[in-house]
């Protein structure tokens, strides 16, 4: 009797991993036969679990939703997880969910071993002080999670950065939590390409579309970047191409985001940074400690010049630059070609 209720936790564990399992696999899993297999799903269903069954070839075992929620089983890396993720909501993150995750907590944490508990209290403490960002509707969040999960497409009213409406069908894949804003990672149907989305200018359209197979996705470090990007990319209301006298493992080096960056040689290399102000931008190529043209930005040039009256001013007459020093042309920037735009969100 041991063996059958370990084997039935384990089979419990199995279902609730995955959204579909066959018999063959389950039985590979658990090194039984697919009739013991058969026979644990009958008492799993017994003990009110809604275990359904698809017959045929392709046939095989999904756990359903029941009239009850049925207990869930974690491991302790996944219960850990739970409780840091029910802190954050509870401080706000998702709107109309603050109370219910709070409950969710107390009871999680009074079950949890005293060797979880340590390990969540150390996640608290390391925890900021959350930043109020835009708040999303816990109903809005779970649809496009459960999109993702079930590769589904999801239709959707859209608000741009500019205020602008759209209507949108993509192919959602992850989604991702930057700076206290929920964004999600798609493949935008009508537009043939990669996008980014923010979840609070989303109104998902129900029910979702049909299925789609899987496009091969970056590995997760490439995801954030590609986040970080569309998130700069959709806000900066003001960017330039600028040529570096240096290699680009330099340029990356010095600047503190993740860019796209254009290798023109050994020691020559493009990029198109943004801002919300080309004076800010130009404090940021001061920091590249490297040589640089600027082209065809008649903003950035300007402020360039005013940055360079306001520390003439700073250093007095000793250090002003001569009239011969001024007298002296800029070097033009070399005609480079034009590269490929860059990975950006929808704004």
């Amino acid at each position: 009797m041991l063996e059958t209720s370990a084997r039935l936790l384990r089979l419990l564990s199995l279902l609730q991993s995955r959204r579909d399992w066959t018999g063959a696999e389950l039985a590979a899993r658990l090194e039984v036969t697919p009739r013991t297999i058969r026979k644990d799903m009958d008492r799993l269903r017994e003990l009110g679990y809604p275990v359904q069954a698809r017959p045929g070839v392709d046939g095989g075992y999904r756990l359903g939703a029941g009239g009850a929620l049925p207990p869930l089983l974690l491991d302790d890396d996944e219960a850990v997880a739970v409780a840091v993720g029910l802190h954050t909501a509870a401080s706000g993150s998702v709107l109309g969910i603050e109370e219910t995750s709070l409950r969710a907590l107390t009871k999680l944490e009074q079950v949890l071993p005293s060797r979880l508990r340590h390990r969540v209290s150390a996640f608290q403490n390391a925890l900021p002080v959350p930043m109020r960002g835009p708040r999303v509707a816990a109903d809005t969040l779970t649809a496009i999670a459960a999109a993702c999960r079930d590769h589904e497409r999801l239709r959707f009213d859209y608000r741009t950065h500019s205020g602008a409406s759209s209507r949108r069908a993509v192919e959602p894949y992850r989604l991702v939590n930057h700076r206290q804003r929920w964004y999600l990672v798609a493949w935008d149907l009508d537009r043939g390409d990669w996008r980014t989305f923010r979840v609070d200018r989303m109104d998902p359209r129900t029910p979702a579309g049909p299925r789609f197979t899987p496009r091969p996705l970056p590995p997760d470090s490439e995801i954030a970047s590609h986040v970080e990007r569309g998130i700069g990319s959709a806000t900066w209301h003001f960017r330039a191409r600028v040529i570096v006298h240096a290699p680009a493992a330099h340029v990356r080096a010095r600047i503190p985001i993740p860019i796209d960056i254009e290798e023109l040689g050994e020691n020559r290399c493009a990029f198109e940074p943004g801002s919300d102000h080309p004076e800010m931008l130009a404090l940021y190529l001061g920091l590249l400690d490297a040589d640089f043209d600027i082209v065809d930005s008649p903003e950035l040039v300007a402020a360039l010049h005013t940055l360079i009256d306001r520390y003439q001013r700073a250093v007095g007459p000793a250090g002003r630059v001569t009239a011969r020093d001024s007298a002296r042309p800029a070097r033009a920037p070399d005609p480079v070609p034009t590269p490929d735009a860059p990975h950006c969100s929808d704004r």
